[in-house]
């Protein structure tokens, strides 16, 4: 049956004894899909494999692409996300889910510009042909032929537990350091001038092995404790991460919530040392000053498309501990507005606060002025969406990316009038380990 007007799953269930990272690694593995997406979200994974149908938006508009029926391309506009929610509403596939990811330089064109991107796509989403769903122990099945479907079921109840493989770590030091400390420099000059409040400016580490990728997920994900984790492999593009925050949740009945992370110490395997880290992470005014101004931005975004009244802050400045460093945290909610969706959600929060800067449009332009190179899908999202009007979309922060034949790594720290650039290069190694301590060579 070809994906035309009318496609359906074929369902089945089970209840795989393997845990569900090696399932996942495995369904990634499998080669039954060439393009393919694992997202842990909470302790529960899905696999989505192939294409029934997919969107993508670029710089001329949105096109909707399903099997052998003519594509669907509605032109640019003033509101891009309106188009990418319109084409999601002509999709045919009952209980359908997307998975995706959206580019950083999305955050320049959401409202409608078109300076400053290049022609890739700013935002890829795919309804898989072939989805499991991994829960508790259960394991749900989705495929858009028998056939499939039952290569998915002998991939799952034949896993075993992913071996450990030993690493290679990379050493993220001493590379980069003079030019990352120059253009730190450079931002606080221009924060004490008055051009903004704050900036995280990232750097960029090539990592000159072969790597698997899938491989270096599974043990990542075992060394790190994410928000979210990601293993993406779409249009060229391979990424793994394991994301220390969210950018948005949005639940089936409008509940919107957002999770500045801004300050940061090391984790080290010391518990003493640790715990002097975190009292002087939270004793440190420049820190404690970063990570509130993150909140009030949050706040203030999503007051533009909540209910008046509805919006808080149910956690303020705790700590959260993600892989190699802790982090002072906070959670903004609220209850979106009639008439709005998950994609007004969206909209007001991308990119997040704590991958951009305060105000973000002056920080867009100290990240362009001083960074090397675009961003693409670092400080993006990994996203699904539900077609109940359900949304999760995790920060790629602390991944692995791989395109073309060149592999690499980056990470950013937050610049405030207060930075020194020795300790924001620093910063930066701390959240590199977060991967760099578990890359796996391919053939070891």
């Amino acid at each position: 049956m070809s994906p035309t007007q009318g496609q359906h799953y074929f369902e089945t269930q089970s209840r795989p004894t393997t845990h569900p990272l090696s399932v996942a690694a495995a369904l990634a593995g499998s080669g039954l899909h060439p393009d393919h997406v694992v997202y842990e979200n909470g302790g529960n994974w899905s696999y989505a494999g192939g294409s029934i149908a997919d969107i993508t938006l670029d710089r001329t508009g949105a096109r909707l692409r399903r099997g052998d029926r003519p594509e669907v391309h509605l032109p640019w506009s003033e509101r891009p996300l309106e188009l990418v929610r319109e084409l999601l509403g002509r999709v045919e596939v009952p209980e359908w889910r997307a998975y995706g990811w959206s580019a950083f330089e999305l955050s320049y064109a959401k409202e409608g510009s078109l300076d400053h991107i290049g022609d890739g796509p700013l935002l890829r989403l795919v309804i898989p042909a072939a989805e499991v769903r991994l829960t508790d122990g259960h394991a749900h099945f989705r495929a858009a032929d028998q056939e499939t479907l039952a290569a998915l079921l002998e991939v799952v109840n034949t896993a075993g537990e992913a071996p450990e493989r030993q690493p290679r770590p990379l050493d993220v030091r001493g590379t980069g350091e003079a030019d990352y400390r120059e253009a730190v420099k450079r931002a606080v000059d221009d924060i004490n001038q008055g051009e903004l409040h704050k900036v995280i400016l990232s750097r960029v580490v090539d990592v000159p092995d072969d790597i698997d990728i899938a491989a270096t997920y599974v043990a990542g994900r075992r060394g790190n404790n994410p928000a979210r984790s990601f293993l993406l492999r779409m249009d060229g593009l391979e990424a793994a991460g394991f994301s220390p925050e969210i950018v948005v949740r949005v639940t089936d009945d409008g509940r919107v919530v957002s999770q500045p992370l801004a300050g940061t110490r090391a984790l080290t395997p010391d518990l003493l040392a640790n715990e002097r880290l975190r009292n002087d992470l939270l004793a440190s005014a420049k820190e404690v000053y970063e990570h509130a101004i993150s909140v009030k931005v949050g706040t203030d975004e999503l007051a533009d498309v909540c209910e008046p009244g509805s919006v808080e802050v149910p956690e303020f400045m705790t700590i959260r501990e993600r892989g190699s460093v802790q982090h002072l945290a906070s959670r903004v909610a609220g209850q979106l507005a009639e008439g709005r969706s998950a994609w007004d959600g969206f909209g007001a929060v991308f990119p997040a606060v704590t991958a951009s800067g305060v105000p973000k449009g002056p920080a867009y332009e100290v990240i362009r002025r001083y960074e090397p190179e675009t961003r693409g899908l670092y400080s993006g999202t990994v996203m699904t969406v539900d077609h109940t009007g359900g949304m999760d979309a995790a920060l790629v922060l602390r991944s692995i990316y791989r395109r073309d034949g060149r592999t690499w790594l980056r990470a950013g720290a937050g610049i405030v009038g207060q930075s020194t650039p020795e300790r924001e290069y620093e910063e930066t190694c701390e959240k590199l380990d977060s991967v760099a301590r578990y890359l796996i060579p391919k053939g070891e």
